[in-house]
């Protein structure tokens, strides 16, 4: 007979009959269940009145009956040493009193005395505990071991489970390791395995750990990804109020808010290779800021001329979309640091807030003693480098370097967009001064290039999306709780090509009266650096090829420092004073490092004993190498510690002596 007959045969009786059999038959298969602990007590009376038979009266037989009792309750409490401590006692219980009155009634028999009352109320309470022990785990024995069995395939044996706390879409289950065993570090690396045996995908299991126990923490599960139909971008999240107010550029898989609070981050790396939805995820950000009231936006974007942000470029104050204005904007951005940080400071503002934005009309953060000023305030400003990898070629890896360390106090915000972040293209100094990261899909470990060692190990895997999941993003900033670190998220979609389009002209005009037009202090710095590519930005972004750059005039106060960056930006290279012909091919890699050893050789015997990489701009022709290169071969010889040593100033290095005879 086909097993679905028998099935189908099976339910009817169950279910479909209303006979006296068919109701026999399902009383006798709801209490089947709770049947075992009835029949192990008619066989204890059963064992009672045939050792009554074969030793009664028997003083040796009472001596064997009493040992073998002791010792299966004492076996009884051995083997459950691996259970609960309620399960281990009642076990241990049940046996003594059985294998006690099976002594006694096999002795003196079972309807002597009180026997034969403490077999019928005592067996039948016992039988009844147990039965009432089973329905309160549902009718379920195997949850406990079905929990430890999983732990032990994943390798996390003797774990304790607490309290589970289940939610929509999320299970929470708090762990403690066994003490001296296994650590917090052996439950991440176990995510994998945890994986598998739930049959969720690795991306949906994340770990927290206690920050005060080596051993506690909680695992959270979320086996179905909420995520995969992206959110259209929903309007501003704070129309026309300050830049302090976070920005909302996306959702987490709980469905709660992906709040990036800009202030608290100062500077961000973003990362994510191609297709992983990273430039979507720029443009939430973008909108975000074109909506309030106290910030200016500069973009350099000489890799793609400004390709995706386009409609958004007539509310930005300063938009660099070809490589001679965004190395001005580099340069810019470096000069306004002291100049915003001496305004501040002079009006009682140890970092920029949103009352600096205001006319100072306090006397609390005035310029003038006793009195109040009536300064304009300064906007926040946001520097952002869109595809900087060309930039770091042209500039060299360390460009961002002094900017990220200086600009914290100034109210400058840095924003470095990249495909990966690697020490190659990205100063690790300059790594190291990005606090906050949003990390979209990545290949391989790229992930640790932007997102920190215990992010990783509680579970975040942006390689596991690749570029297959489109705006699924890690962020990972100060004023963001440490436990959503390792949640995905997904930014916001802003539509298709056209909608995009009209929401951008939407924003762009609907916010023109609330954006605050740039402060004198920054537009003075910059242009004294930048000159025209400054003073003509508007006209060069909205339609560069009807304004060409004009060289960059040089202020008779500039600083040499000021000036030499100029002259890298316009690649104006002073005339070289070369004891030699120049080479008509390009020379090799080697005959080039042995000319650079020559040139800080030189340079160090008649300087003051160091030497920075804009010491080298008049030998670039020379070397035919461009300022990367000698940014990079310099930090490889500064590394080796045999011909220089690191001053602690980016791009500067001391030259070490070379002692006689080596």
């Amino acid at each position: 007979m086909a097993s679905s007959e028998l099935a189908q045969r099976h339910d009817d009786r169950l279910n479909g009959g209303s006979s006296a059999a068919g109701l026999k038959g399902w009383l006798w298969h709801r209490a089947k269940p709770y049947s075992p602990p009835w029949i192990i007590t008619g066989c204890v009376g059963a064992a009672g009145a045939g050792g009554n038979l074969m030793w009664a009266d028997s003083a040796p037989a009472g001596v064997g009956l009493t040992l073998v009792s002791v010792g299966l309750t004492a076996a009884a409490w051995w083997a459950g040493k691996s259970a609960g401590p309620q399960r281990r006692l009642h076990t241990a219980i049940t046996v003594a009193a059985g294998t006690s009155w099976t002594t006694a009634a096999a002795l003196a028999g079972p309807l002597a005395g009180p026997l034969n009352d403490m077999y019928v109320m005592g067996g039948a309470g016992l039988a009844l505990s147990w039965n009432l022990r089973q329905m309160m785990r549902g009718g379920d024995d195997t949850g406990s071991d079905a929990d430890k069995g999983l732990l032990e395939k994943v390798g996390l044996a003797r774990t304790k489970l607490r309290d589970v706390r289940v939610e929509p879409n999320r299970v929470t289950v708090p762990y403690e390791l066994p003490a001296g065993e296994l650590t917090n570090e052996d439950v991440a690396r176990s995510i994998p395995r945890i994986a598998s045996a739930l049959d969720v995908p690795t991306t949906a299991i994340r770990i927290q750990h206690d920050p005060d126990s080596a051993r506690k923490g909680q695992i959270v599960i979320v086996p179905e990804d909420m995520l995969k139909t992206p959110t259209r971008w929903p309007g501003p999240y704070a129309a026309a109020q300050s830049v302090a107010v976070p920005l909302r550029i996306g959702v987490y898989d709980d469905g709660s808010a992906l709040l990036l609070p800009l202030l608290e981050a100062i500077h961000i790396l973003i990362m994510g290779m191609t297709g992983s939805g990273k430039t979507e995820g720029a443009l939430d950000v973008m909108f975000e800021l074109l909506t309030r009231k106290d910030v200016a936006v500069w973009l350099a974007d000489a890799a793609k001329a400004g390709q995706d942000f386009l409609p958004l470029v007539p509310a930005m104050d300063w938009a660099a979309l070809d490589t001679p204005s965004a190395g001005a904007m580099v340069a810019a951005v470096q000069a306004v640091i002291p100049a915003r940080t001496a305004w501040l400071r002079d009006h009682g503002y140890r970092a920029w807030e949103p009352a600096a934005a205001e006319p100072q009309t306090s006397k609390a953060h005035s310029c003038q003693k006793g009195r109040t000023c009536g300064c304009p305030g300064i906007q926040y400003l946001v520097a952002w480098f869109e595809e900087a990898a060309k930039l770091l070629r042209e500039l060299g890896d360390d460009t961002f370097t002094g900017i990220a360390q200086e600009a914290r106090s100034a109210g400058v915000s840095l924003v470095v967009s990249m495909q990966r972040a690697s020490g190659y293209q990205l100063s690790t100094d300059t790594r190291a001064s990005l606090p906050a990261a949003a990390c979209f899909g990545v290949r391989g470990d790229d992930a640790s290039f932007a997102l920190p060692e215990e992010v990783l190990d509680a579970g975040a895997n942006p390689a596991a999306w690749g570029n297959k999941r489109k705006g699924y993003v890690y962020l990972v900033s100060a004023g963001i709780d440490e436990d959503m670190y390792a949640n995905p998220a997904r930014t916001f979609w802003t539509g298709p090509s056209g909608e995009y389009e009209k929401a951008a002209a939407w924003l762009v005009n609907e916010f023109a009266g609330i954006r605050a037009a740039i402060d004198t202090v920054t537009a003075t710095a910059a242009e004294k650096v930048a000159g025209q590519l400054y003073a003509n930005r508007k006209a060069r972004a909205l339609d560069p090829g009807r304004a060409p750059a004009e060289p960059i005039e040089i202020e008779d106060d500039m600083t040499d420092a000021a000036e030499q960056e100029l002259a890298d930006l316009q690649q104006e290279l002073p005339p070289v004073e070369a004891v030699v012909d120049l080479p008509k091919d390009k020379p090799s890699a080697e005959a080039a490092r042995e000319l650079l050893d020559e040139l800080i050789d030189t340079l160090a015997s008649v300087g003051p004993g160091t030497v920075a990489v804009r010491d080298f701009a008049p030998y670039f022709e020379q070397l035919r190498r461009d300022r990367s290169w000698v940014s990079k071969e310099l930090k490889k010889i500064g590394e080796k510690g045999e011909r220089l040593a690191p001053t602690g100033e980016t791009g500067v290095y001391r030259v070490l002596p070379v002692l006689a005879g080596v």
